[in-house]
């Protein structure tokens, strides 16, 4: 395949930036946030450009890495997944769709000037011829790009020397009268300034020496633009009356003709026409290529990708776009216009710095040539003083940019989940930030292990003899290696009306030989382990009382599944699991017996330190391995396994016994049935009432252990939900 030639240097990426930036955000922006802030316009504009310092760093390291990708919606995709790769690629398309129509809005005035036309029908008009110009396949040179940037910079210039010695110092006054947040709110809306920064990126594979010439390219234009911005607006102000330049639709022009005269406002409309219609054109020459983009990896329907045989251009993305561009200029104003297009640059400005925290974290191959200086703290300041500014911009801009991320979170839940299963960067981040908590929580709870632990049997007259001496036996195994102490207690419950001596009387013969069962057990199994029967009116209160006074370390009693009765009018284990003072597990007990091979279930994430804790003791008690079984991942096996392995790895530094890990979701043949499984409970937080606990997978047809944490043991909701999310 024929690849492109780097042939475009510094000086050709510092106009191509410089270009995709000076438009609206100098020619119109202006007096409308004159209108919000007062003559504190100016801090504004400084504001904003070091607002879009981290982007700009993000984006020049992102294309150092993958110079061939292009795109900002492509790396937000690649880095966070498909459901943020929605959202920013929605959301960068109807800023640049926003951007657009700005430019064509605002440009149409500047013309106006020349001729006595109405607005929006001129508007519209040349609106639809770019739709036009764009679907047949005509496309703007370079050297026509580069010579609308001359113009504009001559232009402006002149304006800025020429009107300089004009500036009248009174015109500051009261310069924060509007406070912060007529600043802060005037800093959003003229965002969009700044958003052509880094288009350059988007031909990153023609740059020479991108390691260098892109981010010098991203940096140097976003200085020099900054200051012309500041430039620019601080002479505007100074020339002109205050009020009289706020909420004009000519801003420039009025400040031109107040100095330069009428050849200095034809000067000024002529660089404003020819740098709006450009920017009008190549938003929508751009724009459109984001549902092309997002058609082709399967995230907008298939007919948006195609092209056309006879002009070689995606005509129903153009079509789509210009629908879009077509409607915002004839029903929204301006100002709307302005800070939709400001918010949703915002919004996406802030993807892209958490991408390189994902890419950076993850464990895909990524070397970019330029790194971000002071990493990851440039990268969070950006992402959250966006978030921040975007609060600051009033209800349309807020509420805009909430109906795009709630409207493509509901389309990648109907449309898109279906049928793409990649994941992100920053999902394998997520699962190995976790995997590395989780190890960090089994390190700790090793060095803080009890030299010898005391473990409480509970019995109730519904466990058989097989499965009184089932549980009995797994706790021997859990004591065992320290010398512990087995405590089995039979809890009988009476009705409240009758007295407790009455449980004792009526003992029978099976009852009466607990006792001498208990014993020959220990003496089996040899450990030491101590009988004790109790009666009570209320068991579940009886077994915590009689934990929490004893101070035992851990609970084990049988399971009983939760049935929809339970759920809604409470659980007798439920309520032992949640008001416990130590640790719990409920066992599904089936021929317990000397288990050597134990397995691990880690469904929904690493399993918890307890978990972990019980398997390495059941194996070292009977001389046996250790298993984790896991689910196969949906976007990128192979990447999962290597995740697992790293996981096994440093797991099995931590433990006594061997580790192993296998999929439990092979497609050749049944995984060995284990001799016990080892599972974490479900947060109770996370659980609805009409569901058991997951079962564990596959079925393992083996004593099952469910293992709950006490509460002080257990991982935060975020956490927990975070866990649940990713695996």
């Amino acid at each position: 395949m024929k690849e492109l030639e780097r042939d475009l240097g510094l000086p050709s990426v510092l106009a191509i930036s410089i270009g995709a930036m000076i438009g609206s955000g100098i020619f119109i922006l202006p007096a409308l946030a004159l209108k919000i802030a007062g003559p504190a316009v100016i801090l504004a504009y400084a504001l904003a450009g070091l607002l879009v310092v981290p982007a700009a760093l993000s984006k020049s390291e992102m294309a150092t890495a993958m110079p061939e990708a292009g795109g900002t919606y492509i790396y937000i995709e690649r880095g966070m997944g498909p459901l943020p790769g929605t959202v920013a690629g929605v959301g960068t398309w109807f800023s640049l769709s926003f951007k657009g129509a700005l430019a064509l809005v605002g440009g149409v005035p500047y013309l106006l000037l020349l001729f006595d036309l109405p607005l929006k029908p001129v508007a519209l008009g040349l609106a639809a011829v770019l739709i036009l110009v764009n679907v047949v396949g005509a496309k703007q040179t370079g050297r026509l790009q580069v010579a609308i940037v001359a113009i504009m910079l001559a232009a402006l210039g002149w304006f800025v020397a020429g009107s300089a010695p004009s500036v009248q110092s009174a015109n500051y006054v009261d310069f924060f009268g509007s406070g912060v947040g007529g600043v802060l709110a005037a800093t959003g809306l003229v965002f969009v300034s700044y958003a052509g920064v880094t288009k350059v990126a988007s031909v990153a594979e023609e740059v020479e020496d991108p390691g260098r010439n892109i981010p010098l390219g991203i940096l140097g234009s976003l200085a020099f633009t900054t200051v012309l911005y500041v430039a620019v607006v601080a002479v505007l102000i100074g020339i002109t009356d205050p009020g009289t330049v706020a909420g004009s639709l000519t801003p420039v022009a009025v400040g031109a003709e107040r100095t330069l005269g009428r050849a200095g406002v034809v000067a000024v409309i002529v660089a404003a026409v020819l740098a709006l219609v450009s920017t009008a054109n190549a938003g929508i020459l751009s724009s459109s290529r984001y549902p092309f983009a997002m058609s082709r990896d399967r995230l907008a329907p298939p007919s948006l990708s195609s092209v056309s045989e006879r002009f070689g251009t995606p005509v129903a993305s153009i079509t789509l776009t210009g629908a879009v561009l077509l409607l915002l200029i004839a029903f929204v104003p301006i100002l709307d216009i302005a800070k939709l297009a400001s918010a949703f640059q915002i919004m996406v400005f802030a993807m892209i710095n958490l991408a390189v925290v994902a890419f950076r974290e993850g464990s895909v191959e990524y070397e970019p040539e330029f790194t971000s200086p002071l990493y990851p703290w440039v990268q969070v300041f950006g992402a959250v003083s966006g978030l921040l500014l975007l609060t600051q911009m009033g209800t349309v801009a807020l509420a805009g940019a909430v109906a795009i991320v709630v409207g493509s979170v509901l389309w990648y839940l109907g449309y898109v989940r279906p049928r793409v299963d990649r994941e992100g960067a920053a999902t394998d981040a997520i699962r190995r930030q976790v995997g590395r908590d989780a190890l960090a929580d089994i390190e700790s709870a090793v060095a803080e292990r009890p030299d010898t632990r005391e473990v409480l049997v509970a019995l109730t007259r519904n466990v058989d003899q097989e499965r009184e001496r089932a549980l009995l036996a797994l706790a021997a195994d859990l004591v065992r290696g320290d010398d512990g102490r087995v405590v089995a207690v039979r809890f009988e419950e009476v009705p409240d009306q009758a007295p407790l001596t009455e449980g004792v009387t009526v003992q029978s013969d099976a009852d009466r030989s607990f006792e001498t069962r208990v014993e020959a057990l220990a003496e089996e199994l040899g450990v030491d382990v101590e009988p004790d029967e109790i009666v009570s009116h209320d068991t579940k209160h009886a077994i915590v009382n009689f934990a929490d006074d004893r101070g035992v370390d851990t609970i084990v009693g049988e399971h009983e599944p939760l049935r929809l009765r339970s759920r809604l009018l409470g659980d007798p284990i439920d309520w032992v699991v949640r008001h416990a003072p130590c640790d719990v597990l409920l066992v599904d007990a089936l021929e317990y017996d000397r288990p050597r091979r134990v397995v691990l279930s880690g469904d929904v994430g690493p399993s918890p330190p307890l978990a972990v804790d019980v398997a390495e003791a059941v194996a070292a008690a009977n001389d046996g391995d250790l298993s984790l079984w896991y689910p196969d991942a949906d976007g990128d096996p192979e990447k999962h396994r290597r995740l697992v392995e790293d996981y096994r790895t440093e797991l099995s530094e931590l433990l006594s016994v061997p580790v192993a890990a296998e999929s439990a979701r092979t497609d050749g043949g049944r995984l060995e049935a284990p001799d016990l499984l080892v599972r974490r409970g479900a947060d109770h937080r996370l659980r609805t009432v009409l569901f058991d606990e997951r079962p564990a997978f596959p079925n393992p047809g083996c004593t099952t252990v469910t293992a709950y944490p006490h509460e002080s043991q257990r991982p935060g909701f975020t956490r927990r939900l975070v866990e649940r999310l990713a695996f």
